[in-house]
């Protein structure tokens, strides 16, 4: 089985080519719950910026969902997670809660909710699903529904510690800032490889959010933006 990209590379170190001041932020009035609500009624014409990662694991395609937590604070944040380092995927990286799609979950968004309960405690009560994003491939064989929801401030947490290591916030307003989204590439396995990093620093230190959670919260950032 092939090793991640993650487990052979100091991702931090790696090259920064491009940060992208560029880009406008989204609009504040965009990342209220009334603007996030209104946004997945009537959402724009766009495209998702990225879709798929280069394998690293040769399996079949499996299906997956996550749990795009955004947290009504008066100051909206997104919920993540920090996975614990003995995990087979994506061990010791920030994602959101989520995982495979079981025989008893209908839908990505049972399956989304379900994970978020078994990872960190999350309840069906205190989550207002909003709509999903477009499916994204992971280097992984995982295409992941991003399911986006509005969470009630004063969520219970009870991480899963055979899964979570430490859950946290980050503000909505960073993370959809593309001035805080910046492209790194390395040369891995023979082959260029691109992919986007969002650090993030808080009391604990720099949270590093990269890979397929920093690809799909830039497909956010594009279906809010556009």
């Amino acid at each position: 089985m092939s090793q991640s990209i993650a487990q052979l590379v100091d991702l931090r170190q790696a090259p920064v080519m491009q940060v992208d001041r560029h880009l406008p932020a989204v609009r504040g009035d965009l990342l209220t719950p009334t603007g996030l609500r209104q946004r997945f009624l009537h959402p724009p014409s766009w495209q998702p910026e990225l879709v798929a990662e280069k394998k690293f694991l040769d399996r079949p395609l499996m299906h997956a969902a996550v749990l795009i937590p955004i947290v009504m604070r008066p100051a909206p944040t997104v919920l993540l997670t920090q996975r614990t380092a003995h995990l087979s995927t994506h061990a010791g990286q920030v994602a959101f809660p989520g995982g495979k799609l079981d025989a008893q979950d209908v839908d990505a968004t049972a399956a989304a909710c379900r994970e978020a309960f078994e990872e960190v405690g999350l309840t069906q009560d205190c989550i207002d699903v909003l709509g999903h994003l477009p499916s994204y491939t992971t280097g992984s064989s995982f295409a992941v529904t991003p399911v986006v929801a509005l969470v009630s401030p004063d969520y219970g947490v009870v991480p899963n510690p055979n899964e979570v290591s430490d859950v946290f916030e980050v503000p909505l307003a960073f993370l959809m800032n593309p001035a805080n989204h910046r492209h790194h590439e390395v040369i891995w396995q023979g082959e260029l490889r691109h992919w986007l990093s969002m650090p993030y620093p808080d009391t604990q230190g720099e949270r590093f959010i990269w890979g397929a959670t920093a690809g799909m919260l830039r497909n956010f950032y594009r279906f809010l933006s556009a």
